[in-house]
């Protein structure tokens, strides 16, 4: 077949597979069959197929009072939507959703049309469950369970229990319908991520357990984010496209590989497009790899639109001063006659780690925003920039640490539209020496720029 989308293969051993959530489909000629459609057309042109699909949630529409038009509903997605899909060949695992699992009838008819493990905890056999494929285990969490106060509310016990009993797997998933960390700004306990009474205890059991990731759905959007080492994706493209913002989100399926390397995917849009892809962990930072950015005005290590895959890494050491609330920088990209479409500096009076982006002339420009560093203190901090991750790609962690933390962010893109100035400022703003000047008494900078392999 000339149609053949080709697959992200991994290294023997190791595993592909797709995920794609939030299709609210199952009504015959409603809008969502035909979007839907769009998508599964991509999926079934993959090569190789995927060894199993992962769909974290909201398959149908649902929301009604009545079961049979719920089963209904799921009748169709299945036996109409998916009939194209051989499950015995390839495995089809779900998590629970708020259109589908939204009170105690719901989750009664989940339970009984799509018959998964019975091994989850008490009172939620077939909402919550675990599955073990060789060296990789992935644990499907119900994170709107009745039982415990509806949508946001989760189970943590349990999840660390199935963590560390099968701490001998290598590749460790968790998937759940609602995110643990805003996406794009849209944030609020319950509704759009998880109730945040269990979001530090839920993601320090992910941490501990060297889970690779967390995969989510429920925010239409397609986003990545690391938080501690652990990745939390959000892929909620599958069907519902006239509630997306017209020109950054898009209709998508996710095609990834899982190996002793780590994770690599690929977003694929309806004409099967990659529109964005990762490789992750980083690459490890070669200590002797660094160049010294001197104060002032200097040619930047890099500059324009660099490959995909690149990394631009910075090490910033130095301490902060005592009694200062205004802007510093650390590092800026000036550019004649406009506002520097980077600046990494210190703003407020907690000496707050903060990326600015300036994107457009005469448009706001957009934040991220790192740790405080404080008054009067050392630091000596390792800062990320990794345009393939979007907004979640300015990342942060002490130095000596393994693991890298996004900065927060309300952005629906990141680094990954900036062409990059030839020249890079350190120590000062594009305004002069006196522009948002560094004030405290020492600052080193270095650089290194990470090609694609």
């Amino acid at each position: 077949m000339n149609d053949r989308i080709p697959s992200l293969l991994p290294a023997n051993p190791g595993h592909q597979f797709v995920i794609y959530a939030d299709a609210c489909s199952g009504v015959p000629d409603a809008l969502h069959e035909r979007t839907f459609a769009s998508v599964n057309n991509v999926v079934r042109r993959l090569h190789p197929a995927p060894e199993f699909i992962l769909f974290p949630g909201d398959e149908i529409v649902g929301l009604t009072t009545d079961a049979d038009a719920l089963r209904a509903q799921w009748r169709h997605w299945f036996e109409v939507e998916m009939a194209w899909l051989d499950r015995r060949a390839v495995p089809l695992w779900h998590t629970t959703g708020n259109h589908t699992t939204y009170d105690e009838m719901s989750e009664a008819v989940f339970r009984g049309v799509l018959k998964l493990p019975h091994n989850g905890p008490p009172g939620q056999q077939g909402l919550s469950y675990w599955v073990r494929r060789d060296d990789l285990v992935m644990v499907f969490v119900h994170t709107l369970w009745s039982g415990l106060g509806g949508e946001g509310h989760v189970e943590t016990d349990w999840l660390e229990a199935v963590l560390e009993q099968h701490r001998d797997a290598r590749h460790k998933l968790v998937l759940g319908h609602h995110p643990v960390y805003p996406i794009n700004g849209f944030s609020g306990s319950y509704q759009r991520e998880i109730g945040h009474e269990y979001s530090a205890r839920f993601w320090d059991i992910l941490v501990r357990a060297d889970v690779t990731a967390y995969l989510c759905s429920h925010i239409l959007a397609f986003d990545v984010q690391v938080h501690r080492g652990v990745l939390q994706i959000c892929t909620a493209g599958a069907g519902t496209a006239h509630r997306m913002p017209d020109g950054v989100e898009y209709l998508h399926c996710v095609q990834a590989a899982l190996d002793q390397h780590g994770l690599r995917y690929q977003v694929l849009d309806t004409e099967g497009v990659v529109r964005e892809q990762l490789a992750w962990p980083l690459p490890a930072l070669d200590p002797t790899a660094w160049t010294p950015l001197p104060r002032g005005i200097s040619l930047a290590p890099l500059s324009g639109t660099p490959a995909s895959g690149t990394v631009v890494a910075l090490k910033l050491s130095g301490r902060t001063a005592a009694g200062t609330a205004a802007p510093q920088t650390l590092l800026c990209t000036p550019a004649p006659d406009v506002i520097a479409p980077l600046w990494l500096g210190l703003r407020g009076p907690n000496q707050t780690l903060t990326l600015i982006l300036g994107r457009e002339r005469g448009r706001s420009p957009h934040y991220w925003v790192g740790p405080d560093l404080g008054a009067g203190s050392d630091f000596d901090l390792d800062i990320a920039l990794y345009p393939d991750m979007g907004p979640g790609g300015v990342l942060w962690r002490r130095s000596g640490e393994a693991r890298w933390t996004s900065f927060t962010a309300i952005s629906a893109t990141g680094l990954e539209r900036l062409s990059w100035p030839a020249n890079w400022c350190v120590g000062h703003g594009e305004g002069g020496p006196e522009d948002k000047r560094y004030a405290g008494p020492r600052l080193d900078v270095a650089a290194s720029v990470i090609a694609s392999a």
